[in-house]
């Protein structure tokens, strides 16, 4: 006879840790992986995330063009992953145009000493508004709902630690068809437009639904990867939804259960009649 084995599964971006909860002996507990990633484009570094050493590929493309970086999955020659100096390096080979802008984009931004994103000095700099979205998709409220319940059971990574974020990306009846975690939000959202992007997905049919609250940064990163719906389990901020409004985004907080509130662009979402 066969016992079972006791033991927590440890999945990959995790790992074992003693805790100890009373007077007795240590457990063995499961923690997520939190590491320095570094983003180097044609040999020049640009930034260093912590983020969950999983789908790294997928996050550096969906960074690429979430961040303004690349136009299209097209302008990524190529992506590599190094392993060293305390962390790991992804490397990303960009078309000569893109990196000659990002280049210019450093070096305005070199010198400078004010308190704002990323130097910026004022709002605009700071805020970057992408281009209003021109789809007209509309989506089922119970599809939204759908969408959220499949993700709260597709976490891994959050049921082993406890730590994690997911965004997930769902077609117009609420099937969930992608999944991406990490122990940042804006991580998970990055992997999840990469991983879109390789499969070269019909993003504008469907929608994207996160585990975090819905801040005017995963506002834009939704509406430059394609998508017409954002739906957050969580809240929005007052900027997220100045966004959205701009950016014909349907921006959607506190989905949880049959109940949603829709902050902006609320024809996008179509509600079954009351009984």
């Amino acid at each position: 006879m066969q016992t079972q084995d006791a033991r927590p599964r440890i999945p990959p971006g995790t790992r074992s840790v003693p805790v100890r909860r009373g007077p007795g002996a240590p457990e063995a507990d499961c923690v997520a992986e939190e590491v320095p990633v570094a983003l180097e484009y044609n040999g020049i570094s640009h930034a260093v995330m912590l983020a969950t050493p999983l789908d790294l590929e997928d996050f550096a493309l969906g960074f690429s063009l979430t961040e303004g970086i690349v136009d299209s999955r097209a302008d990524v020659r190529d992506i590599a992953l190094v392993e060293g100096g305390g962390g790991l390096t992804v490397q990303v080979q960009i078309a000569s145009g893109c990196f000659a802008r990002l280049k210019d984009k450093r070096r305005s931004l070199a010198g400078r000493t004010g308190c704002g994103l990323c130097g910026a000095e004022s709002l605009p700099q700071a805020v970057q508004r992408p281009a209003p979205l021109q789809s007209g998709a509309r989506f089922d409220a119970a599809a939204v709902s759908l969408a959220m319940q499949a993700l709260d059971r597709s976490q891994p990574l959050r049921d082993a630690s406890g730590a994690t974020h997911a965004a997930g990306f769902a077609d117009a009846q609420g099937r969930l068809l992608f999944v991406r975690e990490d122990v940042g939000r804006h991580n998970a959202l990055d992997k999840l437009v990469g991983a879109l992007l390789v499969a070269r997905a019909q993003v504008p049919q469907g929608f994207v639904v996160v585990t975090s609250r819905a801040s005017y940064e995963m506002v834009g990163k939704t509406v430059r990867a394609g998508s017409a719906l954002l739906a957050a389990v969580s809240g929005v901020t007052g900027l997220a939804i100045a966004l959205a409004a701009d950016a014909n985004l349907a921006l959607v907080g506190f989905a949880r259960g049959d109940r949603l509130s829709v902050y902006t662009h609320s024809e996008r979402v179509l509600w079954a009649p009351a009984a």
